[in-house]
């Protein structure tokens, strides 16, 4: 009996350039839409007929999601952020 053989199609040692880039297109598309629906969600609080909040409170969500973005930026052009995560109102 021989050893069973594995054929895996277009996939090279360390991945080839198109299919990294196929993949980031992907992923990178999903998960923008995803922030996105995120931070629509977040804005419904502005409800002020269910919710109860103060200038200070939307200072505080404001702040958090551009720090946020700051860091994203960060990582995307090459050096390491933090990857704690804390907020609190």
């Amino acid at each position: 009996m021989s050893d069973p053989v594995l054929i895996m199609a277009d996939v090279q040692p360390g991945g080839s350039d198109s299919s990294k880039r196929e993949k980031f297109v992907k992923l990178a598309e999903s998960r923008t839409v995803n922030a996105i629906k995120a931070i629509r969600t977040i804005g419904k609080l502005g409800n002020r007929n269910a919710y109860e909040y103060g200038e200070a409170d939307v200072k505080k969500i404001v702040k958090a999601l551009t720090n946020e973005i700051e860091e994203m930026k960060t990582r995307l052009t090459g050096t390491k952020p933090s990857d704690e995560v804390d907020f609190k109102l």
